[in-house]
C-alpha cells in the first residue's frame, strides 16, 4: 500500500476547510500535515513542511490561489479547489492540472487521490510544476477587450469587438473598421494587438489586424501576393504580408 499523500489545505473559508479535510480523513489516503486560511501564513508553512500536495482555493483576499502558485516552493503538486467557472476548469484539464470542483464529491475526490498518487511517483513531475506555473500566469492575465473606445469630440462611443472586421493604422490614426463604418480609437495597433483576444485577432501586415471570424476566401492577385477577402458587404480585400502569411494560414486550418 502507498504511504500517505502529506497534505496540506489552503482556503480562506473555514467552513469549506474543515468540510475539505472531513473528507480527506475518511478516505484513509491522506494525512493533513497542516491548514491555513490566511495565503501568507499557509506558504510560509508549506515553505517548512514536507508537503506532498497542496489543496489550494483560488479566491482569496490578499492573495489569488494563481498568485500562491507562483510563489510556491518547488515540491508539491497543486489540487486547486474551486467554484471557478466552467472554461476555467477545462483549462485546468488540458493542461493536466488538476482541480476539485465545490461542492466537493467524494468519487471525484477518489479519482484526483489516484491521479496524485501516480504522479508522485513520476520522474516528469517538473514538467507538470512549469505548466501549472504558466496557466497560473495566463489565467490571471486581463481579459481580452470586448469593446473598443472611440472618442468623438466630448462623446465616446463603444464598438462591440464581435462586430469589427479588422483594425488598421494609417494617416497617423488607429481604425477599427465594421461592415457599417469606421471609428477612430485612441491607441495604437500595437497595443490592440496586446489586448485583443488573440484567438479571435491576428495581424496580418504591419498595418492590419484582421478578425478571423470574418474571413471569407484567400486568393492570390496577379503579383503574387495574397490577398484576404472578408464577408462583409463591400467584400473587402486585405493584403497579407509574405511574412504572415504561413501564421494566417496555420489559424486558417489550411
Amino acid at each position: 500500500m502507498s504511504p500517505a499523500l502529506r497534505a496540506f489545505l489552503l482556503d480562506d473559508e473555514p467552513p469549506a476547510l474543515r468540510r475539505l479535510a472531513r473528507l480527506l480523513e475518511a478516505t484513509g489516503r491522506v494525512e493533513i500535515v497542516g491548514r491555513a486560511t490566511d495565503p501568507e501564513a499557509g506558504l510560509a508553512q508549506v515553505a517548512a513542511l514536507s508537503v506532498d500536495v497542496l489543496f489550494l482555493d483560488i479566491q482569496m483576499p490578499g492573495l489569488s490561489g494563481f498568485e500562491v502558485v507562483e510563489r510556491l516552493p518547488a515540491g508539491p503538486m497543486v489540487v486547486f479547489t474551486t467554484a471557478y467557472d466552467r472554461h476555467a476548469v477545462q483549462a485546468f484539464e488540458v493542461n493536466a492540472v488538476d482541480y476539485l470542483l465545490k461542492p466537493i464529491e467524494r468519487e471525484r475526490l477518489d479519482r484526483t487521490l489516484d491521479r496524485l498518487e501516480r504522479l508522485r511517483a513520476d520522474p516528469a513531475r517538473g514538467e507538470l510544476r512549469a505548466t501549472l506555473e504558466r496557466l497560473a500566469r495566463a489565467l490571471r492575465a486581463p481579459a481580452a477587450l470586448d469593446r473598443l473606445a472611440s472618442r468623438v469630440g466630448e462623446r465616446v462611443q463603444l464598438v462591440d469587438v464581435a462586430q469589427v472586421t479588422h483594425v488598421v493604422a494609417r494617416d497617423r490614426g488607429t481604425y477599427a473598421v465594421t461592415a457599417a463604418r469606421e471609428y477612430l480609437l485612441d491607441a495604437t495597433l500595437a497595443d490592440l494587438e496586446r489586448k485583443l483576444d488573440a484567438t479571435r485577432f491576428l495581424r496580418i501586415h504591419r498595418g492590419t489586424l484582421v478578425n478571423l471570424a470574418w474571413v471569407g476566401e484567400l486568393h492570390a492577385d496577379f503579383g503574387g501576393r495574397l490577398l484576404l477577402r472578408l464577408r462583409d458587404d463591400r467584400r473587402t480585400e486585405l493584403v497579407v504580408a509574405r511574412d504572415r502569411v504561413r501564421a494566417l494560414k496555420e489559424r486558417l486550418g489550411l
